[in-house]
Formats: structure tokens, C-alpha cells, sequence
């Protein structure tokens, strides 16, 4: 048995052991961890019923991908649209920089002239960073555009290590020290993208690589930066689920065995599981300062943790917005609808044409009274989107008559009651197209239509 002393913990008031060195296991045939991933039937969830303790570090924020990873999944975007974003995420983030970095990719005239005009912009946050390949070329490249940290890829999965690299373990901590040496050699931070960390053996080789990171950061005064990447979503964040798919496990392991603190630890989910987000929340929870997101959640397959989604779960976990613009999420919805031309799903939260649109008729009514009822939040006050109220056969006068309040903007007094004249006779027209034979919503093109037709009939005035 071994001979490990026991020591007092200042922070936590507790006797522990003193912490177990995990050196490379190396070894001649990958561990893909074929229990937990059989391939050819759906992942499995274990549970060995260890916890881990929230430590959810005083400083939280946001990253941001949307230039590189949002980019690998879509047209690429215009310099001049990458601006218009990067100029979006200025204002969103406040002036406590809640959005701390963009991620930009290199390889291209256009991915550099969007890097500099991003920079000419002198905006302090969000820092302006890259993603680029493993070479000392591309290194050079990123000092002298003048950028402070770069993303480099380290896959640390079997899978990748053993079929996609076809190396050893070993081998490949060997060369991924090297190339994050010749990063810290011209001056840049690096930021070691550990990709599909939750099919990686985290004791085995996570760790000891992440000790062995930190190592070179002490050697050369530069502080390395891990990103735990969820590249597949196999993440979960169930109490008590056992690593490599316990998010807590995993951010605990860094921490804890690691020594990877938190301000330099960052997790970057994907949704394949519908989970991005849950995940995101618990890599906070438990000790990551930063989460990676992307805009709308573009991304690879499924995509990625949406940022707008985090906005709102950092505010809720703080209790305060500390500063985030959130109606600037409406316009960069209404921005990518209009200008870019891409499609964001009517049910997408905060976001969708129809998030808080409501269809049913007892519903409508509630809304009249009090729209607290039947809404999450002011998403007036707090993203410029009244409530609103879908017209069908099921909507009732309540439902037009909010329509009608919402579209024209006839609040207090002026707004309508549901027994209005004008109410009625849009309601007869509505019950009218369904008893035809109609099952569609009715749509706002062809309410306007028959409200403008009655206005004029009855002399009613809805704008003034």
C-alpha cells in the first residue's frame, strides 16, 4: 500500500491525502471504453455514485465561436458580416466584457482582413483570439497580426490518438508538448483544445498531459489555457455518473489532479444529446470559468452550446445580467433572418419567431389579464419581443383582441377590449375560414387585411 501522508485543506476545512501523481499509461492497444460506447447500440450512462462538490468560481463568462466552429458548418460569412457580429457581441457582453473572446480563424485574405478590421474597432472585450494548425508557421502568423493566445488541437481520445493519428499514447504527448513548446517559444498563450475528452482515458491521459501543460507554462511565465471539448455530446451531467461522460468528473479532475485553475479552464459542448447547454451550466457549476459557445448554436452536426442560450443561464445562476445588452440578441436574430439569410427555427428559445407566441385560447386570455401568466420573463423589456398570440380557431376574441393590442401597440386605455366591435367582427371572419374547411394558423398578412377592411367600415382609427 502506499505511503501518501494526510494533510489539512485550508479551503475546504477538511484532512486529506496528498495528491496521487498520475503518470502516462501507455499502452499497445486503444481504450475506447467499448462498455460505455458500443457503436452499434446507443451510449450507455453508468453511475459508480462518486460526487464531487460544486465550486463555481467567483468570475464566470462566455466565449465565443461562431467565426471558427460556427463557420465549419455553413457558407463562411462576409468580412463585413463577421464585423457587423463582432461589433453585436461588443455591446451584448457590457463593459464587464461577460463575452470575453471570439475565436477567428487564419488561413484565409478574408479571415485576416475581418481579423483586422475587428482589431481596429480597439475594443477591449471581446479579445480578439485564433484557432490555427500545429506549426511553428502558422505560430509567426498569429504574432505578427499581433493576437496574445491561439487555439491548437489535441485530440486525447484513443480514437482519435490510435486511428486518427496512429500513434501511441505516448507519442502523441510527446508531440503535442513539442508543438505547445514552439507556441510558448514565440511568445503566444496557447490554448490546448483537449478534443473528445469525454471518450478519453482522463487518468490515464488527460491528466498527466494537462500536469505536463502546465509544466511548460510555469517554465516559460505563460499561462496555458485547457479547453475540455465535448466533440461528440457525449456529456452528462447527472450526480454520481462516472467518467469520461461526467462533465463534474472531468472539470473536478482537472482541477483537483491537474492543477488546472479555473480562470484558465474552459468547456466546449456539443448537442448531439440535446445536452450542450445542461453541460455548459455544470462545467460552471463545478470550476470552469469559461464556456464556449457559438451563435445560435451553429455548429458541427448538431451544433453547438448556443451563446444567447448561456446568456441567460449566467443570469440566472448570478442573479444579474451584470451589464449584457440582451435586446442586441433580437437584432443579431432579425440580422442573420434578413441579411444573412438564415433560417432560425419559429420554436427556438429567445430567439425563434414564435418563442413566446401563444397559441391556445385560454391561454390568450390569461395573457390579457396578465402576461406574466403565460410568459417566461418581460421578453419586451428584456429583448424588444412583446408576447404575442398566434390567431387560429382556438385563439377566441382574448386572443385577437391581444393581437390586435400587441401589433399596434395600444397599451393602458387605448388598448382594445375583447367584446370591441373590431374584435368581434375579426373573430366571425376567423370562425368563418375554419368552418370552410381551413387548418392553418391564420397569418399576419391576412389579419392585417381584414382588420383594415373592418377599420374603415366601422370608422376606427388603430394608429395614431
Amino acid at each position: 500500500m502506499e505511503n501518501r501522508k494526510v494533510q489539512y485543506n485550508e479551503k475546504t476545512n477538511l484532512l486529506e491525502l496528498e495528491e496521487y501523481m498520475y503518470p502516462l499509461v501507455d499502452c499497445e492497444n486503444p481504450n475506447v471504453f467499448r462498455n460505455l460506447f458500443p457503436y452499434s447500440e446507443v451510449p450507455k450512462i453508468a453511475f459508480n455514485d462518486r460526487i464531487v462538490p460544486h465550486n463555481m468560481p467567483k468570475d464566470i463568462w462566455i466565449t465565443d465561436t461562431t467565426f471558427r466552429d460556427g463557420q465549419q458548418s455553413r457558407a463562411p460569412y462576409s468580412t463585413e458580416q463577421i464585423v457587423h457580429i463582432y461589433d453585436a457581441f461588443h455591446r451584448l457582453g457590457g463593459e464587464k466584457g461577460i463575452i470575453r473572446q471570439c475565436e477567428f480563424f487564419l488561413y484565409s485574405k478574408k479571415d485576416r482582413d475581418a481579423v483586422y478590421q475587428c482589431m481596429e474597432r480597439g475594443y477591449k472585450f471581446p479579445e480578439i483570439t485564433s484557432w490555427i494548425r500545429a506549426s511553428k508557421k502558422d505560430f509567426q502568423l498569429v504574432k505578427e497580426i499581433g493576437l496574445k493566445e491561439t487555439g491548437i488541437l489535441v485530440s486525447c481520445s484513443d480514437y482519435h490518438i490510435f486511428y486518427k493519428l496512429k500513434m501511441t499514447r505516448k507519442q502523441a504527448m510527446e508531440h503535442y508538448l513539442s508543438v505547445v513548446r514552439e507556441c510558448l517559444e514565440t511568445g503566444v498563450a496557447p490554448r490546448c483544445h483537449l478534443e473528445d475528452i469525454t471518450r478519453a482515458d482522463i487518468y490515464g491521459f488527460v491528466i498527466p498531459f494537462c500536469l505536463e501543460l502546465q509544466k511548460l507554462g510555469e517554465e516559460y511565465g505563460i499561462p496555458v489555457k485547457i479547453r475540455a471539448c465535448d466533440t461528440m455530446g457525449y456529456g452528462v451531467n447527472f450526480p454520481g455518473s462516472v467518467i469520461p461522460r461526467s462533465v463534474q468528473g472531468i472539470i473536478y479532475g482537472l482541477q483537483k489532479h491537474a492543477g488546472v485553475p479555473s480562470h484558465l479552464l474552459e468547456w466546449h459542448g456539443h448537442n448531439d444529446f440535446y445536452k450542450a447547454v445542461t453541460n455548459s451550466t455544470t462545467a460552471w457549476l463545478y470550476g470552469a470559468s469559461a464556456v464556449n459557445c457559438s451563435l445560435f448554436g451553429i455548429g458541427e452536426r448538431t451544433g453547438n452550446t448556443p451563446l444567447e442560450a448561456m446568456v441567460f443561464e449566467y443570469a440566472q445562476l448570478k442573479g444579474s445580467l451584470d451589464g449584457m445588452d440582451t435586446t442586441v440578441i433580437t437584432e443579431l436574430a432579425e440580422y442573420f433572418e434578413k441579411e444573412i439569410g438564415h433560417h432560425i427555427p419559429a420554436n427556438t428559445p429567445f430567439v425563434g419567431k414564435n418563442f413566446n407566441v401563444t397559441r391556445a385560447g385560454i391561454h390568450a386570455d390569461g395573457l390579457l389579464k396578465n402576461e406574466e401568466i403565460y410568459n417566461i420573463f418581460d421578453t419586451e423589456k428584456l429583448l424588444n419581443r412583446p408576447v404575442l398570440v398566434a390567431v387560429s380557431n382556438t385563439s377566441g376574441l382574448a386572443g385577437i383582441a391581444h393581437w390586435i393590442n400587441t401589433y399596434f401597440q395600444r397599451k393602458g386605455d387605448r388598448a382594445l377590449d375583447k367584446n370591441h366591435i373590431l374584435v368581434e367582427k375579426v373573430k366571425e371572419w376567423v370562425d368563418a375560414e375554419y368552418e370552410k374547411g381551413r387548418v392553418t394558423m391564420i397569418t399576419d398578412e391576412e389579419l392585417l387585411k381584414i382588420i383594415d377592411e373592418y377599420s374603415k367600415e366601422f370608422g376606427i382609427s388603430l394608429v395614431e
